[in-house]
């Protein structure tokens, strides 16, 4: 499963309107990926989690996930429409 696959199952699992979650993926510098989560206003919430807990778990098995495949360093952004 590639980077944005998984953002997205990820994403789309704990949010609640999943029809208006958005993920895309920019090659940025030499050795990192970038990749863009927009989501509705409401979900903002329940995508970060209570300080940032939520959020970070999405980063760390994305994270994880691109250095098993030997993919290099991932940054994710968390945005709404």
């Amino acid at each position: 499963m590639d980077l944005v696959a998984l953002t997205e199952f990820l994403v789309k699992s704990i949010a609640s309107v999943p029809d208006m979650v958005s993920v895309k993926q920019f090659d940025g510098e030499e050795d990192m990926i970038t990749i863009q989560v927009l989501v509705d206003e409401k979900d903002m919430g329940v995508v970060i989690g209570k300080a940032g807990a939520t959020a970070n778990a999405i980063r760390t098995l994305v994270q994880a996930s691109a250095y098993v495949n030997q993919l290099g360093r991932v940054r994710i952004n968390i945005d709404s429409f």
